[in-house]
């Protein structure tokens, strides 16, 4: 099994340590994923090891034209230091991944893969890549989400200079730590709070995660709360939400198909389904009665199965069991009452959007 930099560091935090993605990570810590939940939604920060997801560098001349053409989005908008959300398409329309894309410069991107398909993606690209391109992964750093309401407040706190109220969502910029380290931050995260992600060098990382932990304001997070947090949210998960058979418009993620990119991979499927509509479409589900629904919960409307969730689980803010699952438009509607079927017990529920809590990520303007 694979380790991160943080692996030793976690255990002598007292985490619960399981399988993920082939690494072996902190799902939870002394106070249960309830509380790192809660902590993280409670104005407070949370930190969150992710250093298990694939770093790399796209760099030539043509990389604007390769990632739109591997992709639905047109990087040839994108402005220095935007990070954008997108999903690499097969040639069905169907989504390999989804990842983050930031545009370092005109010829330059820092790319986020999965750590879940890290080298299956990676081998996508390689696959599809131009001889004038390069592609290298920056194996040496980890990379640690910072998130919660007093995130910008407590990261300032370690840079030499510069000020990251002034780095806008969804942006990325090179910072130096008061020790002289040199970091990557970005103003990204999924858990919906206010948030960065700071790529560091291996070799400083758990100098930095302790020195972090012993600040009051902050508590190490695993990966159990990562998940109810970006299921509030209404976030996919590939493997779960999201498969080489979904497409970005079944998927509710039609925002990342340009209007100006119209020769991507599997175009064809997805700018079709665009224009007319799909035949099925993520949608957001929660219980109205006590019971836990999980990957996998039938849903049913008037006594029929209408389709299964994909993910599902404890809200900890809403106090009741949500999901998201995909359901036939022209059968279903949000707002309409179904039932989930919990250990053959019908659970009254109704259909909503995927989206259960309201984001709090902060749109600054440079």
């Amino acid at each position: 099994m694979k380790i991160t930099a943080l692996n030793q560091t976690h255990r002598d935090q007292g985490a619960k340590m399981v399988e993920f993605a082939g690494f072996d990570m902190p799902v939870q810590y002394a106070d249960g994923m309830l509380k790192e939940h809660e902590w993280t939604r409670s104005g407070n920060v949370g930190i969150f090891d992710v250093s298990h997801m694939g770093q790399f560098i796209a760099e030539g001349a043509e990389v604007v034209k390769f990632l739109s053409h591997i992709t639905p989005t047109d990087f040839s908008l994108s402005t220095p230091a935007l990070a954008k959300y997108t999903v690499l398409t097969n040639p069905e329309g169907g989504i390999i991944d989804d990842l983050i894309i930031t545009k370092i410069t005109d010829t330059k991107f820092f790319i986020v893969l999965n750590a879940g398909c890290k080298e299956k993606d990676a081998a996508w690209i390689r696959k599809n890549l131009p001889a004038d391109i390069s592609f290298v992964e920056l194996a040496d750093r980890a990379l640690i989400a910072v998130q919660g309401g007093k995130a910008e407040e407590v990261l300032n706190s370690f840079l030499a200079s510069g000020n990251l109220a002034e780095l806008p969502y969804m942006n990325l910029g090179t910072y130096q730590f008061k020790n002289g380290e040199e970091v990557f931050i970005s103003r990204t995260g999924y858990t919906g709070e206010d948030g960065f992600e700071v790529s560091i060098k291996n070799s400083a990382a758990a100098k930095f995660w302790l020195d972090m932990s012993a600040k009051a304001e902050v508590k190490p997070i695993g990966l159990g709360a990562r998940d109810s947090l970006r299921l509030e949210m209404g976030y996919p998960l590939y493997g779960h939400d999201l498969d080489d058979t979904t497409s970005p418009i079944e998927a509710a993620l039609g925002w990342v198909v340009s209007k100006s990119n119209t020769s991507f991979i599997g175009s064809e499927r997805v700018l079709k389904e665009k224009a007319e509509g799909a035949k099925r479409k993520r949608i957001g589900v929660k219980l109205l009665d006590r019971g836990i629904a999980r990957e996998g919960t039938e849903i049913r409307k008037d006594g029929k199965k209408i389709g299964v969730l994909s993910s599902g689980g404890f809200s900890p803010n809403l106090k009741v069991s949500i999901g998201q699952g995909y359901f036939d438009p022209t059968v279903v509607k949000v707002g309409d009452e179904v039932s989930a079927v919990v250990r053959d017990r019908e659970i009254p529920a109704v259909l909503t959007s995927p989206v259960f809590v309201a984001a709090k990520t902060k749109s600054v303007k440079k």
